[in-house]
């Protein structure tokens, strides 16, 4: 595990896989995830000789929660530049789901960070209401916890009936802290959910950005999604003409969660297009990075 420490103090808990050397992929998880969600992406990169990051988001996993409640879009995108800036990379390729691919698409489309490729993960400037209610629905409940790691398992099953029960109930220990009491609670802090998502404003935002994107990107949606219509499909594909679209059959929201194998491939073959490893080593990423894993925001 890797360790960062970004502007207001906030330390973030990552991990990496390839070498130092290869192009910098950032992987960034969705709401209510944690970086294993990109477990298998990052081996697979790793694998290709990419130098894959993923970390928790503030607030999430093993991660710090934010001292004064601070999980605003600006926040996130923050602590994306001082990881990436950490890491002394130019040009980083960001991946990003739901969550973390609003802030890819800020952080690109504003000019936060100069990526060298986006792609976004079921994430486009129109989230339907009705998906994002239930995502939203289904975090705020179970207060109070869950008596065994079976509950937890019971509990997204039901989040996910089209999808297979989760057999790794030891694997679930990832998405869940064991308190004090003896019960098992969501890894996330609370605060997190304190404001409501306002869909008008990170609408304009969104839509802003994507018009402003210029840089090979690749979006990649769920065919069962019900956060992310073909509708909002095509308002982004006109805000950015010049993109790349690829619908994944049998998969939600969590695109690669449902079917790694599809995203996977196609993510692959987006960055050996786009970003291939032969052309765009960087050694600054070891220098910086370390014997200890530890870094802080310049």
């Amino acid at each position: 595990m890797r360790t960062w420490q970004v502007a207001d103090g906030v330390r973030l808990a990552g991990d990496t896989w390839g070498p130092p050397s290869g192009p910098l992929v950032v992987l960034l998880h969705g709401g209510g995830q944690t970086r294993h969600a990109w477990g298998a992406t990052g081996e697979l990169l790793g694998k290709t000789g990419y130098f894959a990051v993923a970390y928790d988001a503030r607030g999430h996993g093993d991660s710090d929660w934010s001292p004064d409640g601070d999980y605003s879009q600006d926040a996130l995108v923050r602590d994306l530049k001082c990881v990436v800036d950490s890491l002394g990379a130019s040009q980083p390729v960001l991946v990003g789901a739901s969550l973390g691919g609003g802030t890819s698409l800020v952080a690109t489309g504003e000019r936060h960070l100069d990526a060298r490729a986006l792609i976004l993960v079921d994430i486009v400037p129109y989230a339907e209401p009705a998906g994002v209610a239930r995502i939203h629905t289904f975090m705020q409940q179970y207060s109070n916890g869950f008596g065994s790691l079976a509950e937890v398992a019971d509990a997204i099953s039901q989040y996910r009936p089209t999808q297979p029960r989760p057999r790794n109930l030891h694997g679930l220990a990832k998405n869940v802290r064991l308190r004090e009491d003896g019960r098992y609670r969501w890894h996330w802090d609370p605060q997190f959910l304190a404001t409501p998502p306002d869909l008008r404003t990170s609408h304009a935002r969104f839509s802003a950005c994507a018009r402003n994107l210029d840089r090979p990107t690749l979006l990649v949606r769920g065919g069962s999604s019900d956060v992310v219509s073909e509708a909002g499909v095509r308002e982004f594909l006109e805000l950015c003409p010049h993109s790349e679209y690829v619908n994944v059959a049998d998969a939600g929201h969590m695109v690669a969660g449902d079917r790694n194998d599809v995203f996977g491939q196609a993510a692959i073959q987006f960055l050996a297009r786009n970003a291939p490893v032969a052309l765009t080593g960087d050694t600054a990423g070891k220098r910086r990075l370390g014997a200890t894993g530890y870094g802080r925001c310049p």
